[in-house]
């Protein structure tokens, strides 16, 4: 038995410094991000076009692919060689060589925090064009009566049917993407040096590589 040891350890330890902060920049960036570019999707989506459920269908794929499979492809998107998003950035004028977007200690958890915006947008999306399809259209004909604007109807109409919906769906990507691990793990294994670790991803290593169980445990009570 030793007691808080594992507890104490963990708050000496400069990679579990700097797993916290990341792990703080990793959630508070992501969630807010997939939550506004899934209401302006969901609002797009809501609207009726010639092959609006194909392009419905089409924006689940992200959501839907393995994150083991969405790290690869990505590492070849950010490939400092032969990555299509190298090219693209020369071709528009925009870097004039080629950047190692996750070798470089500057770059690899912000390209990574990228990659976990894009892959949980969809459910965001889904999630509130459904509600959104719940609401009386009663409401917004009143509305149009009254005289009131896109931007009216939106805030006092929308907006509160949807706060229910924007709360669960808030936390619950809040809890899955602070516990998020194969994106970063696949990716860069928490590097270079610690640059891209979170508690997460800290834990699982030090649990399956490490083998040390009880300081896996209190880094992930600390998660």
């Amino acid at each position: 038995y030793i007691g808080l040891e594992n507890y104490i350890t963990a708050l000496s330890d400069p990679a579990f410094k700097v797993a916290v902060l990341n792990s703080l920049k990793w959630v508070f960036i992501i969630v807010p991000s997939q939550l506004l570019v899934g209401l302006c999707l969901a609002l797009l989506l809501n609207r009726k076009f010639k092959g609006c459920g194909f392009v419905r269908s089409l924006c689940m794929v992200p959501w839907v692919t393995s994150g083991v499979v969405i790290a690869l492809m990505w590492s070849w998107i950010y490939n400092a060689n032969f990555g299509v998003l190298n090219d693209v950035l020369k071709r528009m004028g925009l870097i004039t060589k080629n950047v190692a977007w996750l070798a470089d200690a500057s770059t690899a958890l912000n390209s990574e925090i990228i990659v976990m915006v894009w892959q949980g947008i969809p459910f965001f999306t889904v999630m509130l064009l459904a509600s959104m399809q719940s609401i009386p259209v009663e409401l917004y004909e009143a509305a149009d009566v009254a005289g009131a604007n896109n931007w009216q109807k939106f805030r006092y109409i929308t907006l509160p049917f949807l706060v229910p919906t924007i709360t669960i769906t808030s936390l619950l990507r809040f809890i899955w993407v602070a516990n998020n691990v194969d994106i970063i793990y696949q990716m860069t294994q928490g590097g270079p040096g610690y640059s891209s670790l979170t508690l997460s991803v800290y834990a699982y290593m030090e649990a399956q590589k490490s083998m040390d169980f009880g300081y896996a445990s209190a880094l992930a009570v600390y998660g």
